[in-house]
Formats: C-alpha cells, sequence, structure tokens
C-alpha cells in the first residue's frame, strides 16, 4: 500500500523518485486498459464501416484522469490517501465515450462490447432508460479487462459511457452552464436545460422512427 504524502515537499529526493515510479505504474496500467476498450470499439467501427452498410459509431473520445484530479477527489470523498483505495473505489479513472447516431445504437455496441469473453462487467447504469432530474441521459457502464504487464496480470476497470449526438452535444452545453456559474446555476437555465433535454429526446425519437422507416426496425 502506498500513502500519498499530504505535502510531497517533505520528501527526500530517494523517497519521491520511488514515489513517482509507483504513481506512474499506477496510471500505466490504467492506460493500457483504456487501449484495450478503445481497440476493441475501434475494431467493431472499422468491422461495420467495411462489411455493412451502416455504422452505428459515429465518435469516440477517452481520457485517464490526471493525478491532480484523482487526489481531488479522494479528498472530496475523504478516501485514504493511499493508491489501494483509489483502485477500489474511484472506477473512472479511465473513460471511454461513445457517440451513436441513434439510441438502439447505444444498446447495440453495448451489447457488442460487453458480450466479448475477456470483458467482465461490474456496474451498469441506465441514465437513458432512467435519465437524471436535471435531463442527463447517457448509459454508463463499468467494465473491466485484463492487461498482462513483465509484473503479471491486471485486471483494469474502465468507465464506457454510450450516448447520442443529442445526448452528448446536450451534456457539454450543460457541463459549459455548470463550469460557468460554479455549480450554482439560476433556476431560470435549470428549468430551459430540463427542457432542451426533453426537445433532445425528441429529436432522437423523431430521427430514429425515420432511420427505422427506412431501414427497418433491426439496422
Amino acid at each position: 500500500m502506498t500513502e500519498l504524502p499530504a505535502d510531497p515537499a517533505s520528501l527526500s529526493p530517494q523517497e519521491m523518485r520511488r514515489l513517482q515510479q509507483e504513481l506512474q505504474r499506477f496510471m500505466l496500467g490504467y492506460e493500457f486498459g483504456l487501449r484495450e476498450i478503445e481497440t476493441k470499439i475501434s475494431i467493431l467501427s472499422d468491422e461495420f464501416r467495411h462489411m455493412h452498410d451502416y455504422n452505428p459509431i459515429e465518435h469516440v473520445s477517452s481520457r485517464v484522469k490526471s493525478a491532480e484530479s484523482l487526489f481531488s477527489k479522494i479528498t472530496r470523498k475523504k478516501l485514504p490517501r493511499d493508491l489501494d483505495a483509489i483502485r477500489e473505489h474511484v472506477r473512472d479513472v479511465a473513460g471511454v465515450r461513445v457517440t451513436c447516431s441513434f439510441v438502439q445504437d447505444a444498446y447495440r455496441i453495448f451489447d457488442l462490447l460487453t458480450q466479448q469473453e475477456d470483458v467482465t462487467v461490474i456496474e451498469v447504469k441506465d441514465y437513458i432508460e432512467s435519465p437524471k432530474p436535471n435531463g442527463y441521459k447517457s448509459l454508463h457502464a463499468i467494465v473491466e479487462v485484463p492487461v498482462f504487464l513483465s509484473t503479471g496480470r491486471q485486471d483494469v476497470p474502465v468507465e464506457v459511457q454510450l450516448r447520442t449526438i443529442a445526448m452528448d452535444f446536450w451534456a457539454s452545453l450543460e457541463h459549459k452552464i455548470h463550469y460557468k456559474y460554479d455549480g450554482r446555476v439560476p433556476a431560470d437555465l435549470v428549468g430551459q436545460l430540463r427542457d432542451a433535454a426533453d426537445t433532445a429526446q425528441a429529436l432522437d425519437d423523431r430521427m430514429q422512427a425515420l432511420h427505422q422507416e427506412l431501414h427497418g426496425p433491426h439496422r
């Protein structure tokens, strides 16, 4: 168990180097786990592009939280300042977001990804079926993939978010507004955001109906 010091400046040069190496090894595990998931999604996208007349994957983005962000999170959660606590309690260190055209595509990609034998589903939160009170919609899953290092196998959790273009546009706007007001968003803007979420859902429903009319219910 590596405890993170409250004041890194108090460490000797040797202790600082050891801590940096442990942090680097810790973060690399998540980088490699994220790479595994990205590769799986990329393979699915390439197959759809080359072998089918329709690709449900529009865009993919990913990130690994910075060490600074992780330390801030464990402080807010009042967790012990050690890497084992992060590994156990912080499941979104690595994350990938898949943007799809239609709602049914988000579920389709989720099924294709999680049915792979080396992907283990840890947790699913379906905010498409049950949106958050503010209107946020997305399908969230924590999955675990094995990474094989020189030190042996490491099972790495990765957060996967799947949403439509309309949901992603709404979430991006909502994030910018919350950042601008430092989380204290005026009530009238909160109401407008909720209305915009309803509009985005109506657009998703209409576009999916048009898509099914053109291509049938299973495309």
